[in-house]
């Protein structure tokens, strides 16, 4: 018996304001030409990140099917069921093979391997970012073909929609029995920018038919500013080479932030660490590589100077412009909207005056009261020049109030470092993690440097040698977690007394010290 056609099953998805359904649109214009059955239907999202738009179509392959042999194509997909899946994004590409939609057997999986952060991401308090080196490897494992590149990268550069390298990749794979012909006369009768799309979809045509292989999401290392060439000597003569990638790009993010002094700071506060590893014959050099990357991150905390430093520069211009697809000519205006309150404007001051302002404040009860929300048209002339004057204060950060508290509290996570290390490696990494807490700026800042006090006051002062370091090391991974999930703190002021108990029958330990700002 002669095996009966089968019908070639599609799944898209994209996210809002993406262009999926005129992807959709194009592919059925295209099978239509080639004088396929097709069928679409679709699900449609909201806005970007907020919710996945998902596009199922179904194509049969056989040509000018007579009215009355017509076949039945269904409505939604099935698991198992899918011959190619397309991703515009990573993540959904990840969720399409979670759901069971990517099969070793029969899926060809087209994906971009750029990202759009979603909500929970954003707005962790630590590192909240999932895995995309796990994702490309699962794809790669998981699809009988994986075709992976950075096709939002792609569109910048050719100047084209995203979802047009998308249908020119799924068409370019040979997956779908669409010639590129076909594909292209759907844009044309489309009519609308037209040349972009086609641009875009020779790009991505050509990237499916010869692909590179795919790189982990955000592997690239930046070129570093002329003017580390002779710190990065002196980092790579000091350090060992399993640290050296990330205490590079540390020095390149704090000459970028406050100049090469600064950066040699950053070595010098390092060497302690790196030496204490060296000298217990390390191999991975763990802690080292740790430290560094929260040390620079730390370092180069956001204060007001920052933030107007970084909403004046050319590059950011560029990126949106980019992102609302501003054609050449166009005028695109950006509005800040910001709220600094008390905090902010002291953060700037010196110590002295700084401090006692916001002393003044609080026993009066006024700190949150000064809050004043901000329009800054930063494309107009005024604005513009308002955000610049304050990151011309660049050089006035290290007298500044701020500038010392910060300084204080990475003296005081840096010597709890060097004291664990002596004795417990792991216990080390712990107290480096808790640099997490600390970010920001205004009541993110101030809560942060609320409970990362709260943990340094009752455990990076225990008498190590009088305290099972493995305890304490549970009890510390704790109490942050409790601090990450809970901002407000009341979840980690439970776990610091619930914690302290067991520890206190080891050692001399205070009661539990709690901080107030």
């Amino acid at each position: 018996m002669n095996a009966q056609p089968r019908s070639l099953n599609i799944l898209i998805a994209a996210l809002g304001g993406e262009g999926g359904g005129v992807l959709s649109d194009w592919l059925i214009a295209s099978a239509t030409r080639e004088g396929f059955p097709v069928q679409s239907t679709s699900i449609p999202g909201v806005a970007q990140r907020t919710g996945a738009t998902t596009y199922y179509l179904e194509i049969f392959p056989q040509k000018n099917v007579a009215a009355d042999k017509q076949p039945i194509l269904a409505l939604t997909p099935a698991p198992a069921d899918i011959d190619v899946v397309a991703a515009s994004e990573l993540i959904e590409a990840g969720r399409a093979m979670q759901n069971g939609f990517v099969t070793s057997q029969r899926t060809t999986l087209i994906a971009s391997t750029s990202r759009v952060y979603a909500i929970g991401e954003r707005a962790a308090m630590a590192d909240g970012r999932f895995d995309g080196e796990r994702i490309v490897g699962a794809a790669n494992e998981l699809a009988r073909r994986a075709i992976l590149f950075d096709m939002a990268a792609m569109a910048q550069t050719t100047g084209a929609p995203m979802n047009a390298v998308l249908f020119g990749a799924l068409i370019g794979s040979g997956a779908l029995p669409v010639s590129r012909s076909a594909a292209e006369d759907a844009i044309r009768e489309s009519g609308k920018s037209v040349e972009a799309n086609l641009r875009g979809f020779a790009a991505g045509f050509e990237q499916a038919q010869h692909p590179s292989p795919p790189l982990a999401p955000e592997a690239g290392v930046k070129t570093l500013p002329r003017n580390a060439d002779e710190l990065v000597a002196s980092a790579r003569a000091m350090f060992p080479a399993a640290a050296h990638e990330v205490i590079e790009l540390g020095l390149q993010r704090l000459i970028d932030y406050q100049g090469a002094a600064y950066a040699g700071l950053f070595l010098q506060r390092l060497t302690p660490v790196a030496r204490l590893e060296q000298n217990a014959d390390a191999d991975d050099f763990e802690l080292t590589r740790e430290t560094a990357r929260f040390l620079a991150l730390w370092m180069t905390y956001e204060d007001v100077i920052r933030v107007a430093d970084l909403k004046t520069r050319e590059d950011r211009l560029t990126r949106v412009r980019a992102e609302v697809r501003a054609r050449e000519g166009e005028v695109v205006r950006i509005v800040d909207f910001l709220k600094p309150g008390l905090d902010e404007l002291c953060s700037i001051l010196p110590p002295w005056l700084g401090e006692a302002i916001l002393n003044a404040a609080r026993k009066r009860g006024l700190e949150d009261r000064f809050n004043v929300g901000l329009h800054i048209h930063s494309t107009h002339v005024f604005g513009f020049l308002l955000l610049r004057l304050l990151a011309g204060l660049r050089w006035w950060r290290p007298h500044s109030w701020r500038y010392r508290l910060e300084q204080a509290l990475i003296e005081r996570w840096l010597k709890a470092i060097a004291g664990a290390a002596a004795l417990d490696t792991k216990l080390a990494l712990e107290i480096v993690e808790c640099a997490q807490l600390v970010k920001g700026y205004g009541d993110t800042h101030k809560r942060g440097a609320h409970n990362f006090e709260l943990i340094a006051r009752n455990y990076f002062d225990i008498d190590l040698t009088r305290t099972d370091t493995g305890a304490l090391t549970q009890a510390i991974r704790k109490a942050r977690t409790a601090a990450l999930a809970d901002p407000e703190g009341e979840a980690l002021q439970t776990e610091i007394e619930k914690s302290l108990a067991p520890l206190t029958s080891s050692s001399a330990m205070p009661e539990v010290v709690e901080t107030r700002h």
